[in-house]
């Protein structure tokens, strides 16, 4: 006879989910039982880092996380990575353990007493089966959901006693159908509909393209460039994306676009046609009115996200799949002009000369840049220091840079081992600020536990210093708890494990950085201390 555990992980391998991110508890001891040698099992040691690791896995592979919480306590802990993940678009299936059926009533310990409501809104469904022989279809669901436009976290509440549970003959081939099926909703909008958008295109005297990170998960880079050079479309990122979608050494790049709706527009002042492709219109903060558009400039957004397209305060919105959509306006297009411009081919950054102790945020930055391969995958979570990063780390290449969209903080440390483990080919470094580091900090533990060969760099400025700015900028003096002193780093990385190293200037950071994302023995942490950078919109 089949169990539901067997017929649940037959789907689970039929979608290729055989890595799961957990924390157990007693709760979900029953779905771990037994577990199976084809698969692998990478703990975390808090559920926010558990999801945050799921997070950059299903981000690095292109594929749908699978994640296993404990119960109510478990989830509860998740829900700010959780809310990280549905900003980031992330698909992944969240499953949580759930007291035995016969005592869920009287809500014996360990009950999720409100298991579907308990996560929302942060994920796109949420679902306890009916039945323990509704597991596999619940599962099947629940990858449909997570893998299709708009991508994001699913949650599904499993009782533990479900998984003993023998299915008859009818079940069992009810349970195959649901491993078999496949959805498929990467289509292209219709013909006369990408016409019209090329007509406005060419027709346009100044149009603009500003892409976002929807255009990187999608796989249309090649797409988005060939779109660009046949119209020599100047092109901006959309702000506050966590990857990029165009080449940043490209010369029709023109950097990223403030994230305030007065500069925004005047960023944009001269073009009479905004082109958005795979990002919302916009992504602001801080408030600074102003109009959403120059005077005489319209707006098109191209979204596979029909929330994001219904959401937007301005222009028209064309909703459909981002790849064949860009295949083929790229086509439709006229070309504009002579042949496209060249790429410049990279050049070898330079390791900076000291510019005092400590080191300033923008010359750390450009020692790590110098360090590092240039097939490195980056990611980011040191929020004051970013538009130093971005000045001198420009990424050429898709599938190389991750950031969170949703604003909070404890992505960076975790995401970096979640897409280590899944992209091992590359060398993965994560920049994250001395603050962010610690809402995340024991991913360091799973990093060394499975010899993750991250290279973690933190700038440390002892401070909460994108705060400060934010206090600067609205005018709110006097607020307390913005200063961290007191924290090492290197002993906090040590106590889990990891080997580290404190940078004493630009040229040992460099040679460390070069040091750590070369050497596959695992995880190592640089802590180099800095001075605070404003940014500036």
């Amino acid at each position: 006879m089949t169990t539901v555990r067997a017929a649940a992980r037959e789907l689970l391998r039929s979608h290729g989910a055989t890595t799961v991110f957990g924390n157990p508890g007693s709760t979900e001891l029953p779905f771990l039982q037994d577990f199976p040698a084809d698969f692998r099992y990478v703990l975390g040691l808090q559920e926010a880092v558990v999801v945050g690791m799921a997070d950059g896995y299903a981000q690095a592979t292109g594929t749908t996380a699978l994640v296993n919480l404990h119960t109510a306590p478990g989830v509860g802990n998740a829900v700010g990575a959780l809310v990280t993940a549905a900003a980031n678009h992330t698909p992944m299936v969240v499953t949580a353990g759930q007291q035995v059926r016969a005592m869920m009533t009287m809500e014996a310990l360990l009950t999720n007493t409100d298991a579907t409501l308990l996560p929302r809104p942060a994920v796109k469904w949420a679902y306890e089966p009916p039945r323990a022989q509704d597991v596999p279809a619940a599962l099947a669901r629940a990858f449909h959901i997570a893998g299709t436009a708009p991508r994001g976290p699913v949650f599904l509440s499993l009782p533990m006693d479900d998984f003993d549970v023998e299915l008859d003959a009818a079940e069992r081939r009810a349970a195959r159908h649901a491993a078999d099926r496949r959805v498929t909703d990467r289509t292209a909008a219709d013909r006369a509909s990408v016409e019209a958008l090329a007509r406005r295109l060419t027709t346009a005297s100044h149009p603009v393209l500003v892409t976002g990170g929807a255009v990187d998960a999608a796989g249309a880079w090649d797409a988005v460039v060939e779109l660009a050079e046949r119209l020599s479309l100047p092109v901006w990122a959309s702000p506050v994306e966590g990857r990029v979608g165009f080449p940043e050494n490209h010369p029709l790049y023109q950097g990223v676009l403030p994230p305030a709706i007065a500069p925004l527009a005047q960023t944009l002042a001269g073009h009479d046609l905004v082109l958005v492709a795979g990002a919302p219109v916009f992504r602001y903060y801080p408030y600074v009115p102003g109009p959403l558009l120059p005077e005489g400039t319209e707006l098109v957004l191209l979204t596979d996200d029909p929330g994001e397209a219904a959401r937007a305060p301005v222009g028209d919105a064309l909703v459909a799949g981002l790849r064949p959509t860009l295949e083929l306006l790229a086509e439709l297009v006229d070309k504009r002009g002579g042949p496209p411009p060249s790429r410049p081919p990279r050049a070898a950054a330079e390791v900076p000369e000291a510019d005092g102790e400590p080191m300033s945020a923008s010359i750390a930055l450009a020692a790590v840049a110098a360090g590092a391969p240039a097939d490195t995958v980056w990611v980011n979570e040191s929020p004051s220091n970013l538009q130093a990063f971005r000045d001198h780390v420009r990424i050429d290449r898709p599938g190389s840079f991750l950031m969170t969209t949703g604003g909070g903080l404890g992505f960076g440390l975790a995401a970096a081992v979640g897409a280590q483990l899944g992209r091992p080919e590359r060398p993965v470094v994560a920049v994250v600020g001395d603050g962010s580091a610690q809402y995340a900090i024991t991913a360091l533990w799973t990093a060394a536990a499975h010899r993750v060969p991250v290279t973690f760099v933190v700038p440390a400025n002892r401070e909460y210093a994108i705060l400060k700015w934010f206090g600067r900028f609205e005018n709110t003096p006097g607020v307390p708890g913005l200063d961290v002193p007191g924290l090492d780093l290197c002993a906090l990385a040590r106590g889990y494990g990891v080997p580290a190293h404190r940078a004493t200037d630009p040229a040992h950071l460099a040679e460390l950085v070069a040091a750590a994302t070369t050497s596959p023995d695992g995880p190592v942490l640089i802590e180099a201390p800095v001075t605070t950078v404003p940014p500036t919109l």
